[in-house]
Formats: structure tokens, C-alpha cells, sequence
């Protein structure tokens, strides 16, 4: 008897061996069985009991057998999971910790232990911690996590923010350090005295951390000069000091609705650094002419200096004083400066539209909180004059800085290559197909590129651009001049916001190095490694701040469901599932379900190549459209939104809703 059984572990161990072996990713779904899906596509049933052993996104091999017509796969070993620190609840089941990952695809709990500076006594149903996992069904024979670090209690008013952020591994306040106070390092160079230039900065009312104080002047044969005036934190702070290090691993201030949490000590940041109005303060400057077109007509002259702010204006205050002829409650003398400003930055921006790159207008959208945190109103804020004055003198700045350390080989500069290499040649065949003529050669040359992207844009081609987006490379930080061809410029490298941006104060470092002796450039903090965590850091601020928007839209507009409020919006993403869609009121951004679009689901193809949606063969919805849509749901566990479309899924339907309405009188 004994003997049979070993002969029949034995052949079962040689059909499992003589299997076909497969590997591919674990996809879960709502019920208890799940699927393995290959590269190729192809996807092949998860029994139940297999499922306990893996989560979804984990990557296996595994072995396909059959049961009668019923084909499956049995796990083998895993390669790689997707679950490694993560943010989880905290739950208990028999006064046993576990936690449940704060992830949709991932719906039952995993035994849990605490590290050991985390108190299990500390831990309460619903909260919220980071969690390591550190062992796995597949591989471990069980799941085993960690609690590595408490975020916040289950009902902490702060939690979209805690939350988000330490979803990101970022901090979440302000650089703690010992040092109290701060003095200036020997300048390498004397600074010249500005004090009495009439310098102005213009943020929003609230801001602390002013970095950019500004001043033109119009000449009388035409074109302007440009002053600008950037805070000196490098005056501050030495390279690898305590304060360097901690601001080159935070990389930016990460900032979100209602506080932002500063890349510097708010001594620095809000203070010492801060270009205050009629305080004595340490700047980098740089001084160009301006042609009376509006291009850069003259070499930029850098120097450090000395300045004085003579006001803090503000954007609601100057756009007020130009657009509706509003009084402006400051000194006489700086009306002439912003004047000038104003016309240089109309002519800059018109040279720009002709023969550079100018994104069409969109508006910032701003949370209102309460003192408790809660959302009490969602602003759109249009780009007005006074934003675009700033915004102009800044991008002539940052080219300017470009023009300066491209010579000498050094410096962070912003790059992008318009389409990628690889989907030029597809690119242009789907512009082609409507009617531009254009060619893969031309559009990797910046001049082609910037006149195509001009071309769309001027003709408010929302549909075809959106659509080529798919195309288009990511913006990236090199260390060798390139062109930036989203703006259509030669060459971009930013150094007006040293106070928020890590980057930037190294170009401040180089600039200032070149200023005093070009020959001894100090290239060793250009790593490599520096550009992929600044692109990395990047990346994860906007991430917070994505998530963070999503958490307080959810609470925000769950009254709409139930008042069936309807909202104008554009839709900007199509994909087999659905679409996307931007509710133009306040910038939220509901998924509409492809049920939610057309009832009968064969009628309907949601063709994500050409961002379009064809019902019965007609095209229904194209990327950049505009449309009434309902909400229909908030998903606050998921943070999402549902929505669908306001007016009738189809032509039968909106023929019988008109035979219903009364006649018009």
C-alpha cells in the first residue's frame, strides 16, 4: 500500500515536471479565483486555493494543467512581488495584528508584527502605518509584514495629507536641525548695492518663501531692460553641510493643498532667504536687454549683489490695477517698473507664440480649507496679466541661464526631445492622415517641431494634439546643453527658485563659480545619480500632490451624487475601460465606464490609438471634447470618482426621451 502511494506521488511529480511551464503576472479580481496573465496577453485561470498564496501584480511561474476541457495553472515559484513598503489599516483578527494594504487590487488582511520603535499597543482599528513585507505565501509558505512607522489615527483630520505624503516616502514638515542660527559665507566676489533699485515681488498673498524680485525699464529707442533679482540661499548655505544634504535629498518643497512642506529650514526658506519688502537681502542677479519684438537682444550679465524689495504686490492686486483700472496702494515709483514689465512681457510672449512654443491658458485650481481641514470651496483661478508677467520674466531668465553655462559645458539644464526617437515616423503619419504636411525629419528638429506644435495650437487642434501626446518624450534634467523643444527654446535651465528647488541652487553655485573663476568649475556634484533622484523627487511631490487633490475632491463632491449636479468637462484619456474626463468647474477628474457610455457593449469601440469613441461605427466622443457629465459615485476607499455622460447613451434613446416632452407652446 505504502509502495503504491510513493509510485503515485512519484508519476504525479513527473506529470507536474512534464508540464508546460508559463510565467506572467497575478491579476486579482473581486471573487476568491484569479488569473495569470502572460506577455503575450493570454490569461489562464487561478484556482482559489492558489490565489491564497500570491496578490496582485505578483510575477510567477507557474505550471498549466487540465481538468477534463478545464484548463489551469498551479504556482511555482515566485519572481518578483510588487508589495514591498507599503501603507496599509490596521486591523485585528482575535486581537492578532494584521494589516490591509491601502491598495484596491488587494482585499484581504496580512498577519502583522511591529518593528521594534513602533508600540503595538499604540496601534488602533483603522489607522494608518507603513508596513514592510517580509515574507510570502509563494515563496515563505506565509505572509508575514511589518509596521514599520505609524502615519496617523483612523480619524485624524490631517490623514489625506499624512497619508499621501508617507505613500511617497516624503516629509512630512518642515528640516529639523540643530544649527539656530545662520551666518553669511564669505562672497567670492564683492556684491554690488541695488538697494535702491526699485525691486518688486509679486506672489499670492499668502506666500512666505519669495525667491524672485523683479524691475523694467523701457528705453527710449525701443525694448526694455530686465532686472531680475533671485534669493541667494547658496550665500547661506556651504556645499555638503548639514543643510545642503538634507535639501539635495528632499529635491523641491513639496507642496499641497492648504501647506506646503519646505525643501529648506523655514529660518532660511521664510526668512533669511525670503526677498522681504524693505529688508536688506543677498541675491543673484541678471540683467538683459529686450528687444522692442520681444526677443533677447543683448547677452545676459550675471552678478551677485545687494537688495531691497520695495514692495510685496500681489497677483489679485496688479491684474486688478491693469485690467479693471483699480487704484494700487503703493509707492508712485514702482508704477513706471511694472508698467514696463507689462509691455515687455506682452512682447515676449507674442515673439515666443511666433517662433517658440506658449501652452494655451489653463487655470490653476485652488482648495479653500476650513481650520479643520475640511474642503469649503474649490477655485479655478485664471492666469491673469500679473501672472503673466511673472511667469514671462522668468522663463527669459531661465534662458539666460542656459546661454550662460552652455558655454562652459556645466550646469542642471531642462530638456525634452519632442517626440521619442523611436515614434517620430508613426507620429507624423497620424498627422499626415489629417492633413499637415509634415515629416518625421521635421519634427526631430526643433525649428519643425515648434512650427508644427504652433500650428496646432493656433488652429486649436485639442483633438490631434492630445492624441500625438502619446508620442511625446518626458521632460528631463541634463548636464549637457540640449534644446527643450515643448517650449521650443535652444536651451533651459532654471535657477529663479533656489529656495524651492535643490537643482536651481546648483546652477546658483556654478553661475557664481563661473563669475569668479570659470577655470575652476566644480563639476563633482553633476552626477548622475543627482539627476535620476531630482527626476525621482520630482516625480513623487506631484504624486502627493495627485493624491492629496483626489482624497479632498472625493469629500468635496460626494453631495454632488446625491443632487445629481451636472458638469461641464473635457475629456482628455480614452481607453479600453472608458474615458477620462477634467470637470472644468474645479479640475477634478472622473473615470466614465464604457457601460456608462452605450448600453449595448458590442456597438461600442473605445479606440485608444485614435482617442476616439465610435458607437455603431460613428464616431460619439474624441479626446478634447467637451461634455455634461453626472457623477455618479465617490469610491472614498479608492479615492476615485464615476461618473457618465449627461445627455442620452444613444440616438434611439434621445428620439424617445423627444417624443415624451410636451410640445413647446
Amino acid at each position: 500500500m505504502q509502495q503504491n502511494l510513493e509510485l503515485l506521488k512519484q508519476l504525479k511529480k513527473e506529470l507536474h515536471e512534464s508540464a508546460p511551464k508559463i510565467e506572467g503576472s497575478i491579476k486579482a479580481t473581486e471573487k476568491s479565483f484569479g488569473f495569470l496573465e502572460t506577455d503575450k496577453g493570454k490569461s489562464h485561470f487561478v484556482p482559489p486555493p492558489q490565489m491564497k498564496k500570491v496578490l496582485h501584480g505578483d510575477r510567477v511561474v507557474a505550471t498549466l494543467n487540465k481538468d477534463g476541457d478545464k484548463e489551469f495553472v498551479e504556482l511555482d515559484s515566485l519572481v518578483e512581488t510588487n508589495l514591498d513598503r507599503f501603507i496599509a489599516r490596521v486591523t485585528f483578527f482575535k486581537d492578532k495584528l494584521q494589516v490591509q494594504p491601502d491598495l484596491p487590487q488587494i482585499k484581504r488582511s496580512l498577519p502583522a508584527a511591529t518593528a521594534a520603535d513602533v508600540s503595538k499597543a499604540d496601534l488602533k482599528e483603522g489607522d494608518w502605518v507603513v508596513a514592510e513585507l517580509k515574507q510570502h505565501g509563494l515563496k515563505d509558505g506565509r505572509f508575514k509584514t511589518e509596521v514599520i512607522r505609524k502615519i496617523c489615527t483612523a480619524d485624524s483630520p490631517d490623514q489625506s495629507w499624512l497619508v499621501s505624503l508617507a505613500r511617497h516616502n516624503l516629509p512630512e514638515s518642515a528640516p529639523i536641525i540643530e544649527q539656530e542660527s545662520f551666518e553669511q559665507l564669505p562672497d567670492s566676489q564683492p556684491r554690488q548695492d541695488l538697494t535702491d533699485l526699485p525691486l518688486f515681488t509679486i506672489d499670492s498673498a499668502t506666500t512666505k518663501d519669495m525667491d524672485d524680485a523683479l524691475y523694467a525699464e523701457k528705453h527710449k529707442d525701443g525694448g526694455w531692460m530686465l532686472t531680475v533679482a533671485i534669493a541667494d540661499p547658496t550665500a547661506y548655505i556651504a556645499e555638503d553641510s548639514e543643510v545642503d544634504n538634507i535639501a539635495k535629498s528632499r529635491g523641491y518643497t513639496t507642496y499641497l493643498p492648504g501647506r506646503n512642506i519646505p525643501m529648506l529650514p523655514r529660518v532660511l526658506s521664510d526668512e533669511l532667504c525670503s526677498l522681504q519688502s524693505g529688508v536688506k537681502r543677498a541675491a543673484l542677479c541678471c540683467k538683459v536687454h529686450i528687444g522692442s519684438d520681444g526677443h533677447l537682444a543683448g547677452e545676459p550679465v550675471f552678478f551677485t549683489a545687494w537688495i531691497e524689495s520695495k514692495a510685496k504686490l500681489t497677483y489679485e492686486e496688479i491684474s486688478n490695477w491693469f485690467e479693471q483700472e483699480e487704484e494700487i496702494g503703493h509707492d508712485q515709483q514702482l508704477l513706471a517698473p511694472l508698467q514696463a514689465l507689462k509691455e515687455l512681457a506682452e512682447a515676449s510672449m507674442n515673439w515666443r507664440r511666433n517662433n517658440a512654443v506658449i501652452f494655451p491658458d489653463r487655470p490653476d485650481y485652488r482648495f479653500k480649507l476650513d481650520e479643520t481641514g475640511k474642503v469649503v470651496a474649490i477655485f479655478a483661478d485664471q492666469r491673469r496679466i500679473a501672472h503673466k508677467m511673472v511667469e514671462e520674466a522668468m522663463v527669459l531668465a531661465n534662458i539666460c541661464a542656459a546661454r550662460f553655462l552652455a558655454p562652459f559645458g556645466v550646469g542642471l539644464y531642462n530638456t525634452h526631445i519632442g517626440y521619442e526617437v523611436e515614434k517620430r515616423e508613426e507620429a507624423a503619419q497620424v498627422a499626415t492622415d489629417q492633413g499637415y504636411e509634415v515629416t518625421a525629419e521635421q519634427l526631430g528638429e526643433l525649428s519643425g517641431f515648434s512650427a508644427f506644435r504652433r500650428q496646432l495650437i493656433a488652429e486649436e487642434n485639442t483633438w490631434l494634439d492630445s492624441r500625438l501626446r502619446r508620442y511625446q518624450a518626458y521632460v528631463e534634467t541634463s548636464t549637457k546643453p540640449a534644446p527643450h523643444y515643448g517650449m521650443g527654446l535652444e536651451g533651459y535651465a532654471t535657477w529663479t527658485s533656489p529656495i524651492r528647488k535643490y537643482s536651481d541652487m546648483v546652477n546658483h553655485r556654478l553661475i557664481k563659480q563661473a563669475l569668479t573663476d570659470a577655470s575652476a568649475l566644480n563639476t563633482e556634484s553633476l552626477s548622475d545619480a543627482l539627476l535620476e533622484q531630482m527626476d525621482q523627487q520630482r516625480m513623487f511631490s506631484r504624486l502627493a500632490e495627485r493624491d492629496t487633490n483626489n482624497w479632498l475632491y472625493c469629500q468635496f463632491l460626494k453631495p454632488a451624487v446625491e443632487e445629481e449636479t451636472l458638469f461641464e468637462a473635457e475629456i482628455f484619456d480614452i481607453s479600453r475601460g472608458g474615458m477620462r474626463v477634467r470637470l472644468l468647474e474645479n479640475g477634478a477628474s472622473p473615470f466614465i465606464p464604457g457601460s456608462m457610455i452605450h448600453k449595448e457593449r458590442k456597438e461600442m469601440t473605445l479606440d485608444n490609438n485614435s482617442g476616439q469613441v465610435f458607437v455603431q461605427g460613428e464616431v460619439r466622443y474624441r479626446l478634447g471634447d467637451k461634455i455634461q457629465v453626472q457623477l455618479i459615485k465617490v469610491d472614498e476607499e479608492r479615492r476615485s470618482l464615476l461618473a457618465k455622460p449627461a445627455q442620452p447613451l444613444n440616438a434611439e434613446a434621445a428620439n424617445a426621451e423627444a417624443e415624451k416632452a410636451p410640445a413647446a407652446e
